[in-house]
């Protein structure tokens, strides 16, 4: 009864091992996707902030243009 309970034991620890192995590389994935995803945010928010930089002397001419 008790190698019993001791089998059972080891197992369902080895279960659990490998399911928290298997979290932990679903972490690891995650953090590298998220580091990729910050990074492309960043170059989206680059290319905006050059856009922006283009529209304000155009929002400008348009200004005086209504104003004249």
């Amino acid at each position: 009864m008790k190698d019993d309970l001791e089998n059972f034991v080891a197992l369902y620890l080895r279960r659990l091992d490998g399911k928290i192995d298997r979290v932990l590389d679903d972490i690891r994935d995650l953090k590298v996707r998220m580091t990729a995803v910050e990074g492309a945010l960043t170059g989206v928010n680059r290319r905006m902030d050059q856009i922006e930089g283009r529209i304000d002397p155009i929002e400008k001419c348009l200004l005086v243009a209504e104003t004249d």
